[in-house]
């Protein structure tokens, strides 16, 4: 059993890949060939923004609309604690600081009233100047974007959606990606939408913060690459992994449904015994991963790995308690949820191709240990 099973997706379009692939070794333009427009027209249309600019990976993705935007030194931007480096990592490459904010106990998103508490503080110390937001769409699922883009207007500040895991996810009839005044996501393979190697791409429907974006990625460039009038760095998208991107778009859609229908068979078989994530009713989450929470997670966890079945603990520790990140300031009401939720979250294998007989497998399993540890608990 796979955590993440590319295998079996490669296997369905193996012969469309050969193809793309073979296609851009024969015509050899590895560097900005003509497929890598070709994807960012195809990944506009599907995500409905008017802008794509693909990149070398998802956190050049997130660091080039800082550059772009001109954030840096004396600047706070603020982010969720409770997700990967990358989303904080940006902000110290771009000389700014991250403000390091809670999540919601239910969403894993940013946490609205932290969030506030976390732009007041900053505002009365008067060290930092408010610039942007960066939220997370966790695991798949879009942040709060009706509140989080009030904030925004009201206080004057950018929003960059981390749109890294929810390609394909949606949110009130607006593709995840469209969220925000610009967004970053990831291709790297484990994603909902990932390539062969890393990539990255961001979106906007800015026109001049997308001429802006496309400079940055490319040395600053101008008029052309030896008009340099931004110092710039190297992100772009290889030919080979547009190709292959363009083929995995093809079946995302078909795959994001296979992806809601799992986690539906896991909220019915486990939504009594732990907690366990469910279907959003204001559209869908991408399902990049499965999460579920019980206070018996470490000794269910040995379980699993016992009886062959993959599991991974995201995030083992929250950002503002890692050694890199501990002296960067956060909100002041705390960060109790992002303290918490790394002793209890466990995420179970999440891919379209998982079959019934292995989900079943994994429900039974979880469940006969957690009810016969509540079982022993209980005598």
């Amino acid at each position: 059993m796979q955590f993440i099973d590319l295998g079996a997706q490669r296997e369905r379009i193996s012969s469309r890949l050969k193809a793309a692939i073979d296609a851009v070794v024969e015509e050899g333009r590895y560097i900005l060939g003509p497929q890598v427009a070709e994807f960012e027209k195809k990944l506009a249309a599907y995500v409905g923004v008017e802008h794509v600019i693909a990149c070398a990976n998802g956190t050049d993705a997130l660091l080039l609309p800082l550059y772009a935007s001109g954030i840096g030194p004396g600047d706070a931007v603020f982010v969720p604690s409770f997700t990967f480096a990358a989303t904080a990592e940006v902000v110290a490459l771009a000389k700014a600081e991250p403000v390091f904010v809670d999540v919601d106990a239910d969403s894993y998103n940013i946490d609205i009233e932290s969030l506030e508490a976390a732009i007041a503080q900053v505002k009365k110390e008067g060290r930092l100047k408010p610039k942007a937001i960066i939220p997370v769409d966790l695991f798949g699922l879009a942040a709060d974007y009706d509140a989080i883009m009030a904030i925004a207007r009201r206080e004057n500040l950018l929003v960059i959606e981390d749109a890294a895991q929810s390609i394909g996810g949606s949110a009130d009839n607006k593709m995840c990606g469209a969220f925000g005044h610009v967004a970053g996501t990831s291709f790297y393979p484990a994603k909902p939408l990932g390539c062969y190697g890393d990539g990255g791409a961001m979106f906007t429907n800015d026109a001049a913060l997308a001429d802006r974006l496309r400079s940055f990625a490319f040395h600053g460039k101008g008029e052309t690459q030896y008009d340099n009038v931004h110092v710039g760095i190297n992100s772009r998208l290889d030919t080979l992994q547009a190709a292959i991107l363009i083929e995995k778009l093809a079946i995302l859609e078909d795959e994001m449904e296979a992806r809601r229908t799992v986690a539906q068979r896991y909220a019915d078989g486990l939504g009594d015994v732990v907690k366990a994530a469910n279907n959003p009713g204001h559209g869908r989450s991408a399902w990049a991963q499965y999460a579920i929470e019980t206070p018996k997670r470490d000794g269910l966890r040995a379980h699993l790995t016992e009886k062959g079945i993959p599991s991974v603990i995201y995030y083992v520790k929250p950002l503002h308690e890692q050694v890199a990140y501990r002296d960067y300031p956060r909100t002041p009401t705390g960060l109790k949820v992002s303290e918490t939720l790394p002793q209890n979250i466990l995420c179970l294998p999440m891919h379209p191709y998982l079959s019934e007989a292995d989900q079943d497998r994994i429900i039974e399993t979880i469940r006969n240990y957690v009810g016969s540890n509540s079982a022993e608990a209980a005598e």
